[in-house]
């Protein structure tokens, strides 16, 4: 079949699996997703989340079923690989504000509501590791035993 449009155009190519879902919860998490930055980045990590899923449960294709854990997986290890090369400042500063209760001008009063003493930098470490971590206990319920 061919790969042009009722018009004659070339159609543009079928987006990945799970990327629009990675896309979606990085938007959901308020990080300013940049088509151009970010693109190669996050599908690469998408493919690399789906081939582990795969290897793990010994399947063909990433199940319905963890479609959302595997989104998640892909966004934690993005945002991991973007803190390493010091590209998630922004996120990291936007997240420190989120996270103010009340300020006052007279006498500079700002109220945290923070639970604990956390930097923004461990808040954003917790996040990370709760997305790349959480649902992993799933992946057992879509293993298939490997028959060699």
């Amino acid at each position: 079949m061919s790969r042009r449009g009722r018009k004659g155009g070339a159609q543009k190519p079928e987006p990945k699996p799970g990327l629009d879902d990675a896309r979606a919860r990085l938007e959901a998490l308020g990080y300013a997703y940049d088509e151009m930055a970010d693109e190669w980045m996050l599908g690469y990590i998408v493919d690399k989340v789906a081939s582990t899923i795969k290897n793990d449960c010994n399947v063909d294709a990433v199940p319905d079923g963890l479609r959302h854990i595997a989104a998640d997986m892909a966004v934690g290890e993005f945002l991991m690989a973007l803190k390493g090369c010091g590209r998630l400042a922004g996120f990291a500063a936007d997240l420190a504000a989120a996270i103010v209760k009340q300020t006052q001008s007279g006498d500079t009063s700002v109220t945290f509501a923070v639970d604990g003493m956390q930097t923004p930098e461990q808040r954003l470490d917790g996040l990370i590791r709760f997305l790349m971590d959480s649902g992993r206990g799933q992946l057992a319920a879509y293993r298939r035993l490997k028959w060699t």
